[in-house]
């Protein structure tokens, strides 16, 4: 399995592809831009040219660019769904020209309005922006912790857009900390073993092209998105060793979303390695 980190671009793509191979990693994710923003910003040509470049000579590869965490496809705001549609199908394009595999994204919430309504709208804008997707390039659901009226809380729910949408580019990202926060028990290999027959059943293991792999303090069930440091939270290191070593998921790509500075991320990296046999 490759393994890497979700990696901050702001200090030049050069010094974020070296951090990453300085901490052995073999992919990396990044924002294209401000996260928590809608202003879409454009790199430079040849710095974009660079950068993969860098990728390809350091082998992190495939990459994976995160979307805004503004991104709501299922709002009733006109204005809203307008810059979600824009930031994703930027950065899509975006990927197409900088050799990145998977564009990861957020579903949104479904706010006070019906479920069936915005599940709807749901999948006519995915169908919209797959319309236009290029070769080579995967747009990637990544579920939810499942509070409030957050989309894809659900295996059920995240298959039902890939059946209903139906089209091989768009894919699903699993965070642990997240399935585990909306009651999936992943802590041991009889509860991984339970859930990847979900996920074979309700999304098709091959649809799941990432995983971002979080511990979490959250109990399970609860709800709630927060991450926590590799073994030392609820998941533990017997979930994640039956997780990432499991023979139906090695050919995934793992990227760590943990906390803190670069002491965090080697102590997260070290947990990781010494998981995955």
């Amino acid at each position: 399995m490759r393994f890497g980190l979700h990696t901050p671009v702001g200090k030049g793509y050069e010094k974020a592809v070296t951090y990453a191979a300085e901490l052995g990693c073999r992919t990396i994710q990044f924002f294209s831009g401000n996260p928590r923003g809608f202003r879409i910003t454009d790199p430079k040509p040849e710095a974009w040219a660079r950068f993969a470049a860098l990728r390809r000579e350091h082998d992190l590869l495939p990459s994976a660019i995160h979307t805004s965490y503004l991104v709501n496809l299922a709002t009733e705001r006109e204005d809203h769904l307008a810059a979600s549609l824009a930031l994703i199908a930027h950065d899509l394009a975006l990927a197409s020209s900088g050799d990145i595999a998977y564009v990861n994204t957020h579903l949104g919430s479904y706010g006070r309005r019906e479920r069936a309504d915005g599940h709807l709208q749901v999948c006519r804008m995915l169908s919209e922006l797959l319309d236009a997707i290029r070769p080579g390039v995967y747009l990637v659901m990544e579920n939810s912790a499942g509070a409030g009226n957050l989309v894809g809380g659900t295996l059920e729910e995240l298959g039902g857009f890939l059946r209903e949408v139906d089209h091989p580019q768009l894919a699903v990202c699993i965070d642990t900390a997240h399935a585990w926060a909306a009651g999936y028990k992943i802590d041991d290999a009889p509860g991984v073993e339970a859930f990847l027959d979900h996920v074979e059943r309700d999304v098709g293991i091959a649809r799941v092209k990432m995983l971002h792999v979080n511990d979490t303090l959250v109990p399970l069930g609860g709800q709630r998105d927060r991450h926590h440091h590799i073994g030392e939270g609820l998941i533990g290191t017997g979930g994640f060793a039956a997780l990432l070593n499991h023979a139906e998921l090695r050919e995934k790509i793992a990227v760590l979303e943990t906390p803190g500075e670069r002491a965090e991320d080697e102590r997260n990296v070290a947990a990781l390695r010494s998981i995955l046999r």
